[in-house]
């Protein structure tokens, strides 16, 4: 079933991974990433639907950045829907920098978020998983931390009616079908093939098909 309606406007948020290298200075830029991908996919299916999609995602972004940015950078733009990617820096500063974000800001400043944008726009919201593959080494070791946000994502979207883009089984899945490298060269930032299978993920989960 395809959840998106006429003239929708639809805004990616997150870290670096939904950033992925936009200019700045041009507002309509989608980067090099899954919002690209995924507007041209959803461009070329349903060219009908006039979809207007944007992107403010910012590398290096944790949840308490978006809560700074989120009156200007999601609530004055008015989408319909909301697409929100962020976690992997709340856990990745525990462990290069000794900052870590405790579960329980974590899961209130996402909650706030969600909060914020259902009370003031009534946006429909898709919600996509953290996810860290095990390569280099020591990214195993962040299951630790990565894990209960992950868990908080899927509770968040239960609670809030969102959809959910369940990123961190796939990943794990396509990690089975070429080394882990392939889809992440660090474990997180996905190349071009990870990119395209968040893209898939997300048409998916939002029943899109392709024509």
């Amino acid at each position: 079933m395809n959840r998106l309606q006429k003239d929708d406007i639809i805004l990616f948020q997150g870290d670096s991974i939904t950033d992925a290298g936009r200019d700045r200075n041009n507002p309509a830029d989608l980067g090099k990433g899954y919002p690209l991908m995924t507007a041209g996919l959803v461009g070329m299916s349903h060219p009908e639907l006039n979809i207007t999609f944007l992107n403010r995602g910012i590398s290096g972004n944790r949840v308490k950045d978006l809560q700074a940015r989120w009156q200007e950078d999601c609530l004055d733009l008015k989408p319909t829907w909301v697409s929100v990617y962020i976690g992997i820096n709340d856990c990745w500063r525990r462990y290069d920098s000794q900052d870590p974000t405790s579960l329980g800001d974590f899961q209130q400043g996402y909650r706030e978020l969600l909060e914020q944008t259902k009370e003031t726009l009534d946006a429909k919201l898709i919600l996509l998983e953290p996810f860290v593959l095990p390569y280099p080494e020591d990214r195993k070791a962040w299951r630790e931390d990565l894990d209960p946000k992950i868990t908080a994502v899927r509770e968040l979207a239960a609670e809030f009616d969102a959809l959910l883009v369940p990123l961190d089984g796939l990943f794990a899945a396509a990690a089975a079908r070429r080394e882990p490298a392939y889809w992440a060269p660090d474990g997180v930032h996905p190349s071009p093939a990870g990119h395209a299978l968040i893209a898939r993920a997300w048409m998916e989960t939002m029943g899109l098909g392709f024509k």
